[in-house]
């Protein structure tokens, strides 16, 4: 499994650098620590009310506004893209960038979800 886990990310990688993100000229793209330090045993909320939590081994679940969750395995790549592959066999690849005082997950076609910002405690 571990060896389908390493295929897998090493493949999905390829064409992540390809890639070309849809940024916008006040995106500043995050690199790896600071994408690890926003996720790493994180929840974070989106304005849609999803959430999307980040465990510290590299387990994810996105969980929709109605209770429905999809889980799966994330990995942070060294140039910061975020690559998710889910149990049903979906996966995925973001970014996360600031934009003003906004951070933003940019998906490879171009989506833009703003991430709202943490309660205050």
């Amino acid at each position: 499994m571990r060896t389908l886990l390493c295929l897998f990310f090493g493949l999905v990688a390829l064409p992540t650098l390809a890639a070309e993100w849809a940024l916008n000229e006040t995106d500043r793209i995050l690199d790896r620590q600071e994408v690890d330090a926003l996720t790493a045993g994180q929840t974070l909320v989106f304005y849609d009310d999803g959430q999307s939590k980040y465990s510290v081994g590299g387990a994810y679940s996105y969980t929709y506004a109605s209770g429905e969750s999809a889980f799966g395995r994330y990995e942070i790549e060294e140039d910061g893209t975020v690559c998710i592959i889910y149990r049903n066999g979906f996966s995925r690849c973001d970014r996360y960038v600031q934009s003003g005082a906004r951070i933003i997950l940019l998906t490879e076609k171009g989506l833009r979800f703003p991430v709202r910002p943490a309660a205050k405690k």
